[in-house]
């Protein structure tokens, strides 16, 4: 199991799953993403939900499926470390308004006012829509109430999913349906957890996640920091997003976001902090000496107004940062790709082009991905034993066909309509640009009918 494993009270069932037959995907360029970086031109087989050759695969093995990749270039799925699906259907009703702002006006009052159904509908539109991009695996706070909703409508979608019921129990601004007792949360999150996490042959897994500091009180934060420790479940939040934010805590505690954090007891390796735009050199130190996982989100930092985060100097004193889309309201798209891109870009105004190079940024969203879950000797790169996770970016596009480097064609080139097969743990889910499990359509139409009437019970 990862570093990262359940500890034995939160060993949920493991659904029992048909052993996957032999899958064989032929004449890719494979971007192996190992520690080498190796670019394998040639084949890729699976079985029995692994990987089990990379390169010149017998042309004669036996196999259920194959795949013909056309010389595409065939990567390890993309792991997104922050996102909010319950978001999703939130999309377009909250532009144009800072972190606090849009969190009082829009986004609580809306997240109060979702149910089972349409959380289930955000979840499954939202599934979609990375999938076919590319994304296979992601970190995911929800909303207060109904996680088990977002759960029972990713399991049949083949996304590999850590998911959070979002915790809150001290602010005032919060709805009254998002304002928990301490203790009633940490009740639900753990029962979630024992419910949830270790389904669908390990591909679903739980988390802790109190929403910010803001909103959280120092009984929970350190209530989860011993919890995470305990049961090895990663701890997913905020931290030092908006400088009115950083502002708020330092009156409150007299602490920076981020010592304060550290002193609840959360900083661990365990720890996921999303953004921290606004940390000085002594909070990154910290960070680096606990492993705390940064979860980097540069076009939501764009559209917030909040700033540019110090990627260069958080990755520079060794401190892990993946990427992430964040939610749907605050981007607006979910895609890798534009993520990718922004990140290099925003470096290079920062620190001077070829700051943060397009190979780092590839493995920002793949390889630190999934060290940020403590996935890493499962997925984020293509090598035997490993979880057929992958996907495959079709070279035949106008736009592609002439990129010398696959890491820059990937990171300044391409877009998430240009994969055409998405697999995780070796079922494929989209072929040829098409969804193999679902219609795209079908999922947006009830995306909308339930976002249209989630505005009305919000008011909006």
């Amino acid at each position: 199991m990862d570093a990262h494993a359940q500890g034995p009270s939160l060993a949920g069932p493991h659904a029992r799953q048909p052993r996957v037959g032999g899958l064989a995907v032929r004449g890719a360029t494979i971007l192996t993403m190992n520690d080498a970086f190796d670019i394998v031109e040639g084949d890729l087989l699976v079985r029995d939900g692994r990987i089990a050759a990379i390169g010149q695969v017998d042309p004669h093995e036996r196999v259920d499926h194959t795949i013909q990749a056309h010389g595409a270039y065939l990567l390890p799925g993309f792991v997104q470390t922050h996102i909010h699906l319950c978001q999703t259907i939130f999309r377009g009703y909250a532009d144009d308004l800072a972190l606090l702002d849009w969190l009082k006006t829009r986004i609580w009052p809306m997240e109060a006012a979702h149910n089972a159904s349409s959380l289930a509908a955000s979840a499954r539109y939202a599934a979609c829509e990375l999938l076919q991009g590319g994304t296979t695996t992601i970190l995911s706070m929800e909303t207060v109430h109904d996680t088990d909703a977002v759960f029972e409508a990713l399991e049949p979608m083949g996304l590999r999913a850590v998911v959070g019921k979002c915790m809150m129990d001290s602010d005032p601004a919060v709805p009254a349906r998002l304002l928990e007792r301490t203790a009633q949360s940490i009740d639900e999150s753990v029962a979630i957890a024992k419910r949830w996490h270790g389904r669908a042959n390990g591909r679903l897994r739980a988390a802790f996640a109190p929403r910010f500091a803001v909103s959280c009180s120092r009984e929970l934060l350190e209530a989860v920091g011993a919890l995470s420790k305990e049961h090895g479940l990663v701890v997913h939040t905020h931290a030092s997003e908006n400088r009115d934010e950083v502002a708020l805590m330092r009156s409150r505690t007299g602490l920076s976001n981020i010592h304060y954090l550290a002193n609840t007891g959360l900083a661990s390796p365990r720890l996921c902090l999303a953004h921290c735009v606004w940390v000085d050199e002594s909070e990154q130190a910290l960070m680096a000496g606990h492993d705390v996982k940064v979860l980097h989100c540069p076009g939501s930092n764009l559209k917030l107004g909040s700033g540019l985060a110090p990627v260069v100097e958080m990755r520079a004193k060794g401190i892990s940062v993946s990427l992430g889309a964040d939610g749907a309201a605050c981007n607006n798209h979910l895609d890798m790709f534009g993520e990718m891109r922004l990140a290099a870009v925003l470096q290079s105004v920062r620190k001077g082009p070829g700051a943060l190079k397009a190979r780092e940024v590839v493995a920002m969203a793949t390889r630190e991905g999934a060290r940020a879950l403590g996935l890493d000797a499962e997925i984020g790169s293509i090598e035997p034993g490993k979880r057929p996770d992958f996907i495959l970016v079709d070279r035949r596009r106008p736009h592609l066909a002439l990129g010398t480097d696959p890491y820059s064609t990937l990171v300044y080139a391409a877009r998430g309509t240009d994969v055409s097969t998405t697999v995780v743990d070796g079922h494929v889910l989209v072929e040829n640009f098409r969804a193999t499990r679902w219609d795209a359509q079908d999922l947006a139409r009830a995306a909308r009918t339930e976002a249209n009437a989630l505005a009305s019970r919000a008011g909006f």
